[in-house]
């Protein structure tokens, strides 16, 4: 299972744009376990999926959850290292960050 690392560097900031969707912890251990609880299940995505003007238009595959996917989050410094570890494409997770972090986070490396 591929191992995405991830950095949020100013965590206070890492918000999408809409406010119902996004992140609401600010320490690592709640990031990790929203991202972790995002990648899991589906609620996330079909509350995004609602919001949508033409539903029927996303693609399905966007919609893909991991039961076994987990999460580790550490604070660094000023920032936030996540270790997302997922059998979800690189596309899934990237939707779901942009959902909860908006652009506020990088991918720094993805380890198989």
């Amino acid at each position: 299972m591929p191992l995405f690392l991830l950095t949020l560097p100013d965590p206070e900031k890492a918000r999408g744009e809409d406010p119902e969707l996004s992140f609401r912890s600010s320490g690592a251990g709640g990031l990790a376990r929203e991202l972790e609880d995002a990648l899991r299940g589906d609620l996330l995505f079909r509350r995004w999926l609602e919001r949508q003007d033409d539903p029927d238009s996303v693609p399905p595959e966007l919609g893909l959850t991991d039961p076994d996917a987990t999460v580790e989050g550490e604070q660094d410094d000023l920032a936030i290292v996540l270790r997302a570890r997922t059998s979800l494409p690189g596309q899934v997770l990237k939707h779901r960050l942009r959902l909860l972090a908006g652009s506020h986070w990088t991918l720094n490396d993805v380890r198989a």
